[in-house]
């Protein structure tokens, strides 16, 4: 009898192990990157001759959070390798996510929790992942490069301007080449520990976020309890990635912060993936005053694809915000940052970026204007910021 409980345990414990590493991780992501069930849209010879001559570019996607294999077309969630060539994709920044709080919102977190820890246990990301912020991130930066290295050249891993100029001249002769660059979603990977800038630009991080949804070491989140700027610790991490030659992300920092940093320097800056306030407003967008400062200095605005940001989360919402943007900071300086694979819920995926082509036209955007937003102003952007050379 004893021996058949034992057997039962086992059996038990077997199939609770099987749910929690191959069945929950599927659920949620399924659950927490939602295409919203829509018609098939309908899409103009205009549409669909321009957009088949673009360059389309993304500021970002959390795609490398999750367990889906990026080389298939999956049916859960927004972004995979297949599905972005669909789309048209000419250059995708990748970011990792390492650390959210529970209950996480956008008027006030605090940094006591995790729900990334659970997720990588999860999904068997490695042991030391399970307690450290630095090695989520550089597991996911391996995880691209690997996928860098099964691409047959396909895959461009973008670490300097002449690389990404190179790689941009062979898509010419393949459409299907996509080059990437890898971003942090904040900077509390560095662990409060500068030389792990360096860890990080070792990997290929070139785009670094400073926050996330909680205050860290560099100052105060947009969403965080301090509202803090820059601490002496983030004067000091932002002077070394700009050392480095890394391009500075502030989407989800403090007011305060997105002041300190433009203080700092006069180099480009990015804001990832966000809306306009004066189209939507609500916390997640900084103000007006804030992006037009940015897009003075040659920064880049990204507009999400979420109706948390958008106020209207339909292909024609997203366009809306494309053209407040442009109207706010000027077309040279607006992009798209779909936030794709970010736990939002969307209209379309990484396969129907045609739609937004279709709804600008039909807003009035000239195609010479939709071209820049959809793409060419972050190729333009990287290909002129990017470091000069990997080392440094």
């Amino acid at each position: 009898m004893v021996r058949i409980i034992v057997i039962v345990l086992a059996a038990v414990m077997a199939v609770a192990a099987a749910a929690f590493f191959w069945v929950v991780p599927v659920r949620v992501d399924a659950a927490m990157n939602v295409v919203r069930p829509h018609d098939p849209y309908v899409i103009s010879p205009q549409a669909r001759d321009l957009h088949a001559s673009l360059r389309v570019a993304d500021l970002h996607s959390d795609m490398l959070l999750w367990m889906r294999d990026p080389e298939n077309w999956n049916d859960r969630g927004h972004t995979d390798l297949p599905r972005l060539r669909a789309g048209g994709v000419a250059f995708q920044v990748f970011s990792a996510v390492t650390k959210s709080p529970s209950g996480q919102n956008y008027d006030s977190n605090s940094g006591d929790s995790d729900r990334i820890t659970a997720l990588a246990v999860a999904q068997r990301w490695p042991v030391d992942s399970w307690s450290s912020l630095y090695a989520r991130a550089r597991y996911q930066a391996r995880r691209l490069t690997r996928l860098e290295a099964r691409s047959d050249g396909r895959l461009v891993i973008a670490r300097d301007r002449e690389q990404m100029r190179q790689a941009l001249i062979a898509r010419e002769q393949d459409a299907e080449l996509m080059v990437t660059v890898l971003a942090t979603e904040g900077a509390h990977p560095l662990e409060g520990d500068l030389a792990n800038i360096d860890g990080l630009f070792d990997e290929g991080y070139r785009l670094i976020g400073l926050h996330h949804f909680f205050d860290n070491a560099l100052g105060g989140s947009l969403h965080g309890l301090s509202n803090a700027g820059l601490t002496e610790f983030g004067r000091a991490a932002v002077a070394r990635m700009l050392e480095r030659g890394m391009i500075i992300d502030l989407a989800h920092s403090s007011y305060a912060v997105v002041e300190d940093v433009l203080a700092m320097t006069d180099r480009p800056l990015v804001v990832s993936h966000t809306g306009i306030y004066s189209h939507c407003e609500v916390r997640r967008n900084i103000p007006d005053r804030l992006m037009q400062e940015i897009a003075s200095e040659g920064g880049l605005i990204g507009v999400g694809f979420w109706g948390d940001v958008t106020c209207d989360d339909t292909p024609r919402g997203v366009a809306q915000t494309i053209v407040a943007a442009v109207e706010l900071v000027g077309v040279e300086h607006v992009a798209l940052g779909s936030d794709f694979d970010g736990t939002v819920t969307t209209t379309f995926d990484g396969s129907q970026f045609e739609v937004l082509t279709q709804e600008l036209l039909v807003l009035g955007m000239s195609e010479a204007d939709i071209r820049l937003v959809m793409g060419e102003n972050a190729i333009r952007f990287f290909l002129e910021n990017l470091p000069a050379a990997s080392s440094g």
